[in-house]
């Protein structure tokens, strides 16, 4: 499972920064996943002094220097490799910041985090959160991101070239045959043995890219700032973080709010099953949508009608794909085809374009636009390299819980349930969680309940139809909180914060600024 902020989506760097929630398709999804149903544990808090072996972590004072956009500063922390084993290594973590502009007294630092796992909040800071981010709360906070240990700017993990993730992107994920399902198999061995060996500092950290080690990460940030509490402002898996960080330093939580939540208790069957039903609810409100529209390629006969049509459009283009023009050669299989339709759900101001798409390559066999939708989902470039989100997606994700499914028999056993979730996309997000069974890094985590006792009140965002994180896990995880409050967007997209609703900009522009929660359970549209 990936968690990612949708590329398209209004607070992302330019086409090609995608980080929210969302499984990643042909071949790529790292599963979150689990072994077990919720068992009720609960995330331990740490202990509240700095053990002695850590404190030249947390007295660090950064060396900032210009870089990036200009008003920005950057530099770097060190971290240790291995927090139960400190003298064994650092890791170096990239850190920027835009300080607070005025007027009215600075309220501290709030760092930003847009999601993935694998975004780069670096890259998120300097192209939209610090300057797009509401003047009233830039004016009182010094905005700042930290990429997180693997990810982007720091020690990144990487697992394939261009070449090879081209190919890997295109790899069958509803195989027909034994054949087919070895291959699949086969892609998902390569992808984890090229994580591991492409080079010495991928296979150094990818150990240690764990969501708790990134949570602990922050608060060496939040000291190396100055700061006695953390503000933040997660989105999608930053929700997941932003939780981890409260359930171990609760006492250290200022003005937390984690918009497009995560849910900690639930194992990755779970997880997956619920996000496939998440897809297959944007997709009908997608498809009600685009039967109002003139020449809408899904026809008008209600949304069941049209994921039967876009259905067997993925089972035609798995025999025969179509043309692109793309200079590599690449055609638009059902791989690629299901990674563009999944990627314009994330928000819908990219349903437009999704319809010309559609239009475009169900009925001029031109597979251009979609390839284009799935390109700006796994961050490709025109010169067809790739950045490291999706393998900095696979490495935490694994490495945060055991695997869903270890074989394709299991698989099997669990199509009709995700098939019943989404009858368009279930086949392929099942087969798509099977990637962590190859692994070469052993899960460090699991599921687990997020109290945080004693943390000062955090807002926990939903939207009702948000195709990635399901509105029920923003329920679950305001209530898992013993301070969480729910804020409810009723409409579609993913995410809430900065994408048009003043009730919930309001709600949240407030609470940064003055401390003071939205009334548990307001409803916003």
């Amino acid at each position: 499972m990936d968690f990612r902020r949708h590329p398209l989506a209004p607070r992302r760097r330019p086409a090609a920064l995608a980080v929210a929630v969302g499984l990643a398709l042909a071949a790529i999804s790292a599963c979150a996943s689990g072994s077990s149903g919720t068992t009720g544990a609960s995330l331990a808090a740490l202990p509240r002094s700095t053990p002695a072996d850590l404190a030249r972590y947390y007295d660090q004072s950064p060396k900032w220097h210009k870089c990036g956009v200009p008003g920005f500063e950057c530099a770097t922390l060190k971290a240790p490799l291995d927090y139960d084993k400190p003298s064994e290594g650092d890791v170096d973590l990239a850190i920027s910041r835009k300080k607070a502009t005025g007027p009215g007294k600075r309220l501290g630092s709030l760092l930003v985090n847009p999601g993935g796992p694998g975004g780069s909040a670096i890259g998120y800071l300097q192209s939209y959160a610090g300057i797009g981010y509401p003047e009233k709360v830039r004016a009182r906070y010094d905005m700042v991101a930290v990429d997180p240990r693997g990810v982007a700017r720091s020690e990144p993990v990487t697992c394939l070239d261009g070449k090879r993730m081209d190919a890997y992107t295109q790899t069958d994920v509803t195989p027909d045959d034994g054949a087919e399902r070895t291959r699949l198999a086969a892609a998902y061995q390569r992808f984890g043995a090229g994580c591991e060996t492409s080079n010495r500092t991928s296979g150094r950290v990818l150990p240690h890219v764990s969501t708790v080690e990134t949570a602990r990460d922050m608060d060496l940030a939040r000291a190396a700032l100055g700061d006695e509490k953390l503000n933040y402002v997660g989105a999608s898996y930053g929700t997941y973080l932003g939780a981890t960080y409260a359930g171990l330093y609760p006492e250290r939580v200022g003005r937390l709010v984690l918009d497009g939540a995560m849910d900690p208790s639930l194992p990755a069957r779970e997880l997956n099953e619920q996000q496939t039903a998440g897809f297959e609810t944007a997709f009908k409100s997608f498809a009600k949508d685009c039967a109002k529209r003139s020449g809408c390629p899904l026809g008008s006969g209600g949304p069941d009608a049209s994921g039967k049509r876009l259905k067997a459009f993925f089972t035609t283009l798995d025999r025969t794909p179509i043309g692109t023009g793309d200079p590599k050669g690449r055609k638009l299989g059902e791989s690629l085809a299901t990674t563009g339709v999944i990627a314009a759900m994330y928000d819908e101001g990219a349903w437009p374009q999704l319809r010309e798409a559609l239009t475009a390559a169900m009925k001029h066999k031109d597979g251009a636009g979609l390839l284009a939708l799935s390109d700006s989902y796994y961050e490709r470039d025109p010169d067809g390299s790739y950045s490291n989100m999706m393998f900095a997606n696979a490495a935490v994700n694994c490495l945060d819980q055991p695997p869903s499914f270890t074989s394709p028999e299991e698989v099997e056993k669990a199509l009709p349930d995700f098939e019943k979730a989404s009858p368009v996309f279930g086949e392929g997000l099942a087969w798509s969680s099977l990637n962590c069974g190859y692994w070469p890094v052993k899960a460090t985590g699991g599921p687990q309940r997020v109290t945080a006792d004693g943390a000062a009140p955090i807002v926990v965002v939903g939207t009702t139809r948000d195709p990635a994180t399901p509105y029920r896990w923003a329920k679950s995880l305001a209530a898992q909180l013993s301070s969480g409050r729910l804020l409810t967007y009723d409409g579609d997209g993913h995410t809430a914060y900065g994408r048009g609703s003043d009730c919930v900009d309001g709600a949240i522009d407030d609470y940064l600024l003055t401390g003071t929660p939205p009334t548990d359970g307001k409803r916003c549209s």
